[in-house]
């Protein structure tokens, strides 16, 4: 039997004994749980050593189970086996967010669950420990930005105009900036704050590792009532805001599988041809996102639409092309 069955019959048993007044006989335990008496003894007796205030009585010359009645408000919210890997799974993931409060919250959550689990269940998570692993891509290192994350979720909550010094990396210069915080948006293993640039009279991403100096104001300000992150942010192929493009993208025969088991955009169209290629199309905001995607699969991507795209698609290859001394 799976261990993750044992466990999640245990933790029916709990909850059926929490919810019980007067207790209840093995043999109604097991037909509820659709197995035999002697695997409720078991879990019966399995609860107790793993310390669960499980005892039994006599009524009417019969024997029930019941919970003490101070552990029934002390038992804690039980997890399903998927719910506790899904758990595991999440912290991992974030570890490119270390030392910063979003990792830390979660790390002080798990520790708080790990505390209100059985013996049982904490030997399953060091299982999970040693059997799960997530693959982390490179990323920054977000914990020399942590006062930065701070103070701009502060100003979001708060609603507070905030002065900035931003590098933009295009024209490598710095400017400085009045913005109103809407947003901290995670994408890409990178922070963006989503804010109305004054200077702009727009609504721009800033990259947080790129805001070389900030400071919370005392003015205030009010997000425009129609205003949807989820609607601007639709179109975007990375991290872009802006008008929309049409992009055509014929992939080879070779590498159409690979294009068709993910969905890369919202708005995307796969239509394989005959000859075993896939024709892509998709409405995105910018071009210098998908380009980078579309250089990435070589000779197997050809450009079809936009001419602007192509023509820069081209550019690329043939800049490339000189670097190896080929003319």
């Amino acid at each position: 039997m799976a261990r993750g069955d044992q466990l999640g019959r245990q933790w029916k048993i709990i909850r059926t004994l929490i919810a019980s007044k007067q207790g209840k006989s093995v043999q109604r335990l097991a037909s509820e749980l659709a197995c035999h008496p002697r695997t409720v003894y078991r879990d019966l007796e399995a609860l107790q050593v793993a310390g669960f205030p499980v005892y039994t009585e006599r009524q009417n010359n019969k024997s029930y189970w019941s919970l003490l009645d101070s552990a029934k408000h002390a038992i804690p919210i039980p997890f399903s086996i998927m719910e506790l890997m899904a758990l595991y799974f999440s912290r991992d993931m974030l570890k490119i967010l270390k030392d910063t409060h979003f990792h830390d919250s979660l790390e002080s959550l798990f520790q708080k669950v790990k505390a209100t689990l059985p013996t049982d269940y904490l030997d399953y998570l060091k299982k999970i420990e040693s059997s799960l692993q997530v693959g982390v891509k490179p990323y920054k290192d977000y914990s020399q930005f942590r006062e930065t994350i701070d103070i701009i979720n502060s100003a979001i909550h708060k609603r507070r105009q905030i002065q900035i010094s931003y590098y933009a990396m295009s024209r490598k210069k710095t400017s400085h900036r009045l913005v109103d915080p809407y947003k901290l948006w995670f994408f890409d293993a990178t922070f963006y704050m989503l804010a109305y640039c004054h200077r702009r009279k727009d609504v721009r991403l800033f990259a947080v590792e790129r805001i070389k100096t900030l400071t919370q104001t005392k003015d205030s300000f009010e997000p425009p009532s129609e205003f949807d992150i989820e609607s601007l942010l639709q179109d975007s192929f990375g991290a872009f805001i802006g008008d929309t493009l049409d992009v055509v993208v014929r992939f080879s025969a070779k590498i159409a599988d690979y294009i068709q088991e993910r969905t890369w955009h919202q708005s995307q169209v796969l239509e394989p041809q005959s000859d075993g290629s896939l024709v892509f199309k998709v409405k995105v905001a910018g071009l210098q996102a998908i380009k980078s995607w579309i250089l990435g699969w070589g000779h197997h991507a050809v450009v079809l639409e936009p001419a602007a795209l192509r023509q820069e698609i081209l550019a690329e290859a043939e800049a490339t092309l000189q670097q190896y001394g080929v003319s």
